[in-house]
C-alpha cells in the first residue's frame, strides 16, 4: 500500500510539474475571451514541445524607450478577441505579430495594435500562431494553417461577437505581415482537413494591412517577386508601408505593390525616408510611425469605416 502511495503521490507532483511547465509565457489581461485554434492539437503538433517561454533578454533593445515581448516555441496556437466597448456589429482586424517565424513581438504588433484598433470601434482578434519555423508558406505551412483557421472562427462568431462577416481584415508586421499576404492569396483551399463549421466559411480576408514585410521580394533573384505570392483580381484591397532604410529591404513592398497594380487589385503604399524595421505603432520623431493616422483614413476610404466616428481619435496613443 505505501508502494502505491508513493507511486500516486508521484504522479500527481509530476503532472502538477508538467502543468507548470506548459503554462503559457504571455496570456492575455483577464476579460478577453481566448479560444484555441486546435480542440485536439494542432495540424503535425509533436508529442512533447518545448514550453511556451518570453525570450527577451536585458540586452535586447529598445522600441521608443521600452522594451517588448518576444515569445518563443509557441505550440498551442490561439485566438484572443479585444472588444471595443460598444455592442454595435462593426468590423474585426485579424493580427498577426511578426518576428521571422521565429518568436512573436506579441505585444509591440499584438495587444498595442488592438488598443489602437478598438478606438477606433474596430474589432480586434489577436492570433498567438506557431512558432518557430512556421514559416514562410510553403517551406512550413503550420502559421498559413493557424491563419485559415483563425478567419473562419473569427466569421463562425461573428453575430455573438458583433462582427460584420463581410467586413473582416488582417494585419500583419514583418513575417507576420508575409502571412498577411499569404493568406490573401491562398484562400481558396484550406491546406488541413475540415475540423466544423468555422471550416466551410470562407477564409478570404475583405482587407489587409501590410506593414514592413518580409518574404515578398526574392533578395537572391534581385528582388523578383515571391514565386509562392501570386495576388488575383480575388486578392482583397491592400494597404502597404515601409521605410526605405529598411534592412529587411524596402522592395518587399514595392514588388508587392506592383503585383497588386498588375492584378487589377486596390492598393494605397507608403514608403518613408527612414525607420528600420520593427516600430509597431510606437510614436517616435520619425514619420514613418504615424502610419496609424494614414490607416484610419484609408480605411474610411474603402469604406470599411464611417468618415466619422463619435468619440474614436484613431492615433497610436502610445
Amino acid at each position: 500500500m505505501k508502494r502505491i502511495a508513493l507511486f500516486v503521490c508521484t504522479a500527481i507532483i509530476t503532472s502538477a510539474a508538467c502543468a507548470v511547465a506548459q503554462k503559457p509565457a504571455w496570456e492575455p489581461a483577464p476579460g478577453h475571451v481566448t479560444l484555441p485554434l486546435w480542440t485536439n492539437g494542432a495540424p503535425g503538433a509533436p508529442a512533447n514541445p518545448p514550453a511556451e517561454i518570453d525570450t527577451t533578454k536585458p540586452t535586447d533593445n529598445l522600441i521608443a524607450g521600452r522594451p517588448l515581448i518576444r515569445l518563443g516555441n509557441v505550440s498551442n496556437p490561439t485566438l484572443t478577441l479585444y472588444a471595443p466597448k460598444a455592442n454595435a456589429t462593426r468590423p474585426a482586424v485579424v493580427v498577426f505579430p511578426g518576428g521571422g517565424y521565429q518568436i512573436l513581438a506579441i505585444d509591440l504588433e499584438g495587444t498595442e495594435v488592438c488598443d489602437w484598433l478598438n478606438s477606433m470601434n474596430v474589432a480586434c482578434v489577436l492570433v498567438k500562431y506557431r512558432v518557430p519555423n512556421a514559416g514562410p508558406y510553403p517551406k512550413s505551412a503550420a502559421a498559413l494553417q493557424d491563419a485559415q483557421r483563425a478567419l473562419g472562427m473569427v466569421r463562425q462568431h461573428a453575430a455573438e461577437w458583433h462582427i460584420d462577416p463581410n467586413r473582416v481584415g488582417v494585419l500583419g508586421f514583418s513575417a507576420g505581415a508575409h502571412l498577411a499576404a499569404a493568406l490573401s492569396t491562398h484562400f481558396d483551399k484550406r491546406l488541413y482537413d475540415s475540423i466544423d463549421a468555422a471550416d466551410q466559411l470562407s477564409c478570404r480576408p475583405d482587407f489587409a494591412f501590410i506593414i514592413y514585410p518580409g518574404y515578398l521580394a526574392n533578395a537572391a533573384e534581385h528582388m523578383a517577386p515571391n514565386a509562392d505570392i501570386n495576388p488575383t483580381a480575388q486578392t482583397p484591397p491592400t494597404f502597404i508601408v515601409q521605410a526605405e532604410n529598411d534592412p529587411v529591404h524596402v522592395e518587399n513592398a514595392t514588388v508587392y505593390f506592383l503585383q497588386l497594380k498588375a492584378a487589377k487589385v486596390p492598393a494605397e503604399l507608403h514608403i518613408y525616408a527612414e525607420g528600420g524595421h520593427g516600430y509597431g505603432l510606437r510614436r517616435t520623431e520619425l514619420p514613418v510611425t504615424t502610419w496609424p493616422d494614414t490607416a484610419k483614413i484609408w480605411l474610411q476610404t474603402i469604406k470599411m469605416l464611417p468618415h466619422k466616428l463619435e468619440g474614436a481619435h484613431g492615433s497610436a496613443g502610445n
